[in-house]
């Protein structure tokens, strides 16, 4: 019962848990910023933008 009350270990897995989000998130904003979707995007932003000048 007493392995119960004890919660030494908690703090390291809840950093564990948010580095793997963290790593999880970036991960997926990777695979946005390089997708053929984002780049269309983003050359027609820049496009727009000279061409205004």
């Amino acid at each position: 019962m007493e392995l119960l009350k004890d919660d030494s270990g908690m703090s390291t897995v809840e950093y564990a848990i948010g580095t793997l989000a963290a790593a999880a998130f970036a991960g997926v904003l990777y695979v946005l910023a390089t997708s053929d979707f984002v780049h269309n995007l983003l050359q027609g932003l820049i496009q727009r933008a000279l061409s205004s000048v």
